[in-house]
């Protein structure tokens, strides 16, 4: 029998067995977000508050194709240059939006941006995007846009031993028992056999892998 009813409050939350803080960046930057980066670095202020304002505009759904082009030509920036700016300030800024305030704290913000290299007077502009007057109307934008699928609000797990009177299979056979909240206020409870966590646990990580592989091919080809 499984010991599921009574071990239950000793499931088990990430936090739990880790104290080290995440990153809004994720467990690596993106190509686009370490390119931007190192570009930025030769940006003069008022030309990225220029290149903020666009991009704002893209997450608020205008059209600002010609003002990309006007702003390329005033601050005679090549195409390709001006291409790497705002994908890497579109993505970044998104994967700040991404997070809920309370869950993204600004000392950790500009920390991260510091250790990419961005100097200190554009992180300021930054900031103040992601935690200012303007993030609840882009909060609300990135709502309106459409709905999206329910995500993992919560993540507990334990190993749970079921014990077998079975003479044909074997006693004390572990499997690891997991619960999902989700966003929308659903519950999921489900039961993985040991071998096929070590399974899954493979894949993944060799999912991982090959996207660190292909992260780093990008990069070299944005630096060429």
């Amino acid at each position: 029998m499984s010991a599921l009813g009574t071990a239950a409050p000793y499931l088990h939350h990430p936090a739990d067995s880790h104290s080290g803080r995440g990153s809004f960046l994720g467990s690596q930057p993106s190509p686009e977000v370490t390119a931007v980066a190192q570009l930025l670095k030769d940006l003069d202020r008022s030309t990225f508050r220029k290149l903020l304002k666009l991009v704002v505009g893209a997450l608020h759904g205008k059209d600002c194709r010609e003002a990309v082009q006007h702003l390329g030509a005033s601050a005679n920036l090549s195409e390709e240059r001006l291409a790497v700016l705002l994908a890497g300030t579109h993505t970044l800024l998104q994967q700040a939006l991404r997070l809920p305030p309370a869950s993204l704290k600004p000392d950790a913000f500009q920390d991260e941006l510091q250790e990419l290299g961005i100097p200190q007077e554009l992180i300021g502009d930054l900031a103040s995007l992601a935690f200012g007057s303007q993030r609840p109307l882009l909060d609300s934008l990135a709502q309106q846009r459409g709905s999206t699928l329910p995500h993992v609000s919560c993540f507990r797990w334990r190993v749970d031993v079921a014990i077998s009177t079975s003479a044909q299979s074997r006693s004390l056979q572990p499997s690891v028992l997991m619960q999902l909240k989700l966003t929308d206020g659903s519950a999921h409870r489900f039961e993985v056999p040991i071998a096929k966590f070590q399974e899954l646990r493979y894949s993944v990580a060799l999912v991982l892998k090959e996207m660190a592989e292909l992260e780093k091919k990008c990069e070299r080809k944005l630096q060429d």
